[in-house]
C-alpha cells in the first residue's frame, strides 16, 4: 500500500475539534488499531495524546505522535 497524499479529518479530543493529517496508510492502520482495541477512532487518539502529553522530554506534535504510536505497535513495542 502506498503511503498517498496526507488527508486531513477532524477528531473530537476532550471536548475540543481538531484536524489531523495523516497519509492514507496511516489513517488505515489507525482505524485497524481502533478496531483491535474495541475504541472509537476517536478515544483511541485521545489516548495516545495523552500519552503524548505525559511523556519525558520533548513532545512531538499530535500527528507525529500518532505515526510514532502505530511504528512501536508494529514492532510489538
Amino acid at each position: 500500500m502506498a503511503l498517498g497524499t496526507p488527508t486531513k479529518r477532524s477528531v473530537t479530543i476532550a471536548g475540543h475539534e481538531t484536524s489531523i493529517s495523516l497519509e492514507p496508510l496511516f489513517w488505515h492502520a489507525l482505524e485497524r488499531a481502533a478496531l483491535d482495541e474495541g475504541l472509537p477512532i476517536n478515544a483511541l487518539i485521545a489516548l495516545i495524546d495523552v500519552e503524548r502529553l505525559e511523556a519525558q522530554g520533548e513532545t512531538p506534535n499530535l500527528t507525529s505522535a500518532i505515526r510514532q504510536w502505530l511504528f512501536l505497535r508494529q514492532r510489538g513495542a
